[in-house]
């Protein structure tokens, strides 16, 4: 037989679906796939269950519907502050998923280099890999996750295509200040680069922290490929609904690549998301405080147990430093915390490009029922490990 395309000969299976598949093997509490256990916001279900019985069935425009397309496009401009054109600057996606394969796929030729932050969304690397593209990874130095502006100007003088940015970052909940976005910015426009940025956390920012929607920074929406998602915001992970943001010429490129890749999102929750997506300025303000109140809580357990991490300025994910376990072996370590402790959470490795194994990931996008509960199986962490005699390598 002939033998099957080298493409995926370096991937494994995604580390975080992994870790879900290991947690329900074992009835952990499952803190290491991102999904909340509750649900999306009640006029969004109700305009669902009407959205069944309208003629809504049958596929939509294949870069999204228009009235989806309209409503996302009032949204963006109510908060980044910046008119788009829904007709020329959007194009709707199967996830932010989708939309950064397809940002990748349109930018990019086989052979052209990007710089990816790392650690990063583990789809980052894969999507350059099966672009044909070449990562060129810059370190975000732990605990606090910056970046030396000397080393990424290194990365510059490569001559990359483009540059991943996702802000607020999964996984290390960093939110980049207006002067690191200056730097990014400036590189950008000196050496001629694109920038992809994810900003799928945008309405998940803590204070003091703000989020500067990168595309309006001065001379960068020409420049930027903005892919968002709809999955956090209205807790909708399942649904797939995502969206490029960009200048009319990338945007006409784009819609040729995802024709070909998915045709086009569910019609029905393209209808149905309007509704979320004319919500008003309370729904984003309760949602802040809700995951705010999560965080805390989340944090401050971590802080009475003892643990190691670094408190994040966005999103929903917390990073503990696990090296006072003796961990050599991040993987083990998770797989038997899920086992062991019976919580769920994702091998730091899997998000870093450097030999950097002392860290794993929590999030904390659950019913405050669920969170305690990890922590109260966390309490024990310390004396299983110990009895463990640190063995994790």
């Amino acid at each position: 037989m002939p033998s099957i395309s080298t493409r995926t000969d370096t991937f494994t299976e995604s580390m975080i679906r992994k870790m879900t598949r290991i947690s329900l093997e074992h009835n952990a509490v499952n803190l290491s796939q991102g999904f909340p256990d509750f649900n999306p916001p009640k006029e969004l279900l109700d305009r669902l269950r009407e959205v069944v019985y309208e003629n809504f069935h049958q596929y939509e425009i294949t870069w999204g519907s228009q009235r989806m397309r309209e409503a996302l496009s009032k949204k963006h401009g109510h908060f980044a502050g910046q008119k788009i054109d829904p007709e020329k600057n959007i194009l709707v996606t199967c996830g932010s998923t989708e939309a950064m394969m397809a940002a990748m796929m349109t930018i990019c030729n086989i052979g052209d280099k990007v710089i990816v932050f790392s650690p990063f969304y583990e789809n980052y690397g894969a999507d350059a890999i099966l672009t044909g593209a070449i990562p060129i990874y810059v370190p975000l130095n732990p605990p606090e996750f910056t970046f030396d502006a000397d080393v990424l100007e290194n990365a510059f003088k490569q001559r990359p295509k483009a540059i991943i940015l996702c802000n607020p970052s999964n996984p290390s909940g960093r939110v980049f200040a207006l002067e690191e976005l200056k730097i990014i910015a400036g590189l950008a426009e000196k050496y001629d680069t694109f920038v992809i940025t994810d900003e799928v956390y945008e309405h998940i920012v803590y204070e003091p922290n703000k989020h500067i929607y990168f595309s309006t920074l001065p001379g960068m929406f020409e420049r930027t490929v903005t892919c968002n998602s709809l999955s956090k915001t209205y807790s909708i992970t399942g649904w797939r609904l995502g969206y490029i943001i960009a200048p009319e010429y990338i945007v006409d490129a784009a819609k040729k690549v995802h024709d070909f890749l998915t045709v086009g999102a569910a019609a029905p929750l393209q209808e149905a998301i309007v509704a979320a997506l004319n919500f008003g300025d309370d729904y984003y303000k309760n949602l802040l405080k809700i995951y705010s109140t999560k965080k805390d809580i989340f944090i401050n357990g971590l802080k009475r147990i003892g643990l190691n991490y670094t408190e994040p300025q966005g999103a929903y994910y917390v990073m503990v430093d696990v090296s006072e376990f003796g961990v050599t072996n991040d993987i083990n370590f998770c797989q038997w915390l899920a086992r062991e402790v019976g919580v769920g959470a994702v091998p730091g490795s899997s998000f870093f490009r450097d030999n950097i194994n002392n860290y794993i990931r929590f999030h904390f996008a659950k019913n405050e029922d669920t969170l305690n509960e990890a922590l109260n199986r966390l309490e024990k962490l310390k004396k299983k490990a110990a009895a463990a005699n640190y063995n994790f390598k």
